[in-house]
């Protein structure tokens, strides 16, 4: 019963605390307000002064952020940051072509022209200087009685035939032969004459009327005893 007793007697201090804690609590709200009536009444009677210090500070506070913060514009664009394109490898130099090797370009070779047979009948005029053919070219020469060259061609005397000096028979033959080709190669020399065409132009020869101003050279060795009509036996000459 003794400590029942003493632990009454313990717990009545502490219900004074908590009413002295409860009392200063209660007085702090009406110490603020007082505070905040008496700081109401200053600011009203010093209202005059205290208006342009309030009026000032907010307009500074507001130009420093104007200041500190420059204005966006709305139309302009944000500026592009370019990336750095990437450096371009350098290209290899090309390769030196081989110009092409020259073709070469065949010669044009002369085109020898060939002359075309005269139709039969066909007159031609002759002139030049003739000797007698050798064992050279035969250009312009006499073979023997009844043939001769003429620019070239082998013309045989159609309207005539005499005897030839390398197939000669006999002697008499012989010098027959020899008179007719020299009788011709002055014929040929005595200037202009005509050939007329008598037949187609063989290996043998082109055949020819030879004349000079209607003469046939045939018809004057014939008439002269050193040549005779084609086709009569030969071998008169020889006894």
């Amino acid at each position: 019963m003794a400590k029942t007793a003493t632990r009454g007697r313990r717990k009545a201090p502490a219900r004074g605390k908590s009413k002295a804690r409860s009392g200063g609590g209660g007085l702090l709200p009406w110490t603020v307000i007082g505070i905040a009536a008496i700081a109401g009444i200053a600011a009203y009677d010093n209202w005059k002064s205290i208006k342009p210090m309030l009026a000032k500070e907010p307009a500074a506070a507001i130009r420093e952020i104007t200041e500190a913060k420059p204005a966006v514009r709305k139309d302009v664009p944000p500026k592009q940051v370019a990336l750095a394109a990437p450096a371009a490898k350098a290209a290899p130099p090309p390769a030196q072509l081989l110009p092409p090797a020259a073709i070469p370009t065949p010669t044009a070779q002369p085109v020898k022209a060939t002359a075309s047979a005269p139709a039969l009948g066909a007159s031609e005029t002759g002139t030049a200087a003739f000797g007698y053919c050798g064992q050279g070219a035969h250009i312009n020469c006499v073979g023997d009685g009844g043939v001769f060259w003429y620019k070239g061609e082998k013309i045989v005397i159609a309207d005539m035939a005499s005897p030839i000096v390398d197939r000669a028979r006999c002697e008499d033959e012989r010098r027959v032969a020899f008179a007719a080709k020299a009788r011709l190669l002055a014929l040929l020399n005595a200037g202009p004459f005509s050939m007329n065409a008598a037949g187609k132009t063989e290996s043998s020869g082109a055949p020819r009327v030879v004349s000079r101003d209607g003469r046939s050279f045939g018809t004057q060795l014939i008439n002269e005893g050193l040549a005779r009509k084609p086709g009569t036996a030969g071998g008169a000459w020889c006894a």
